[in-house]
């Protein structure tokens, strides 16, 4: 009998000022995978978001919380996750976003994919994707970082940026976390360029991505830099990789 991914699942959500969004979220995650254990990963937010994780965790003792110094970066609260995930054996981690703009509901279907992969991308650019409610500056960041990459590292992942993503434990112990340069969203195509690298198995599950209704959008133009440059990091070391490839075969 195969194993229920869910049992030992940990939903990494990384924050900073989601107080209003968690209680909706935390709702939407018990509703689908109850036995599932949550961790927050927060940048010590203004208003009050670890705080209320920490009244949240008297009654849900399922509930961890990482509180660091400052805003820190998306990518390494989610390298401190995986770190999490690690050190406390889980087999799976699951990152989404705190802002309900990956519907929970969608978390079965990659744990589904999840048998006979590694990685498992919730994608909005395959079958049963979408964008719903997006400005036309999230759209343009993210169609571009995915072409850019496509283009730029010769992947066939359509939907690269994406943060709605399952990892088996295992696959993450195989890479260096602290090597990982990426601090911002670029994290994601540095980290998913290792996995592959280390032979991950990979899926993509169309998922329909909604724009955030509370709560100030973290995506900006200093972001969008970081992402061309871990793209551009990723570049060279796909060259590196494929330059020794040829001087061992010669």
């Amino acid at each position: 009998m195969t194993a229920d991914p869910s049992e030992s699942l940990l939903i990494l959500v990384c924050t900073f000022n989601e107080r209003g969004n968690l209680p909706s979220l935390f709702e939407r995650i018990y509703q689908v995978v109850p036995s599932a254990k949550i961790l927050v990963v927060d940048d010590n937010s203004p208003d009050g978001t670890s705080q209320w994780v920490i009244e949240h965790q008297q009654s849900h003792p399922n509930v961890s919380l990482i509180r660091r110094a400052g805003k820190l970066g998306l990518g390494t609260a989610i390298r401190d996750g995986m770190q999490f995930a690690i050190d406390h054996n889980y087999q799976w981690l699951l990152n989404l976003d705190a802002d309900l703009s990956h519907d929970p509901s969608s978390i079965p279907a990659l744990l589904a994919a999840s048998a006979n992969h590694d990685v498992v991308i919730g994608s909005r650019y395959v079958v049963g994707g979408g964008m719903q409610g997006c400005s036309w500056r999230r759209v343009f960041v993210s169609r571009c970082a995915n072409a850019y990459a496509r283009r730029i590292i010769g992947w066939k992942v359509r939907d690269c940026s994406s943060a709605f993503r399952l990892y088996r434990v295992s696959m993450l112990r195989t890479i260096h976390l602290n090597e990982l340069r990426g601090t911002g969203y670029g994290f994601l195509e540095e980290v998913l360029w290792h996995l592959l690298n280390v032979g991950s198995r990979l899926e993509e599950v169309g998922i329909l991505y909604t724009e955030r209704r509370t709560g100030k959008s973290k995506i900006s133009i200093k972001e969008a830099l970081s992402t061309i440059r871990s793209i551009h990091n990723v570049a060279r070391l796909q060259l590196k990789r494929t330059k020794l490839s040829m001087h061992e075969e010669s």
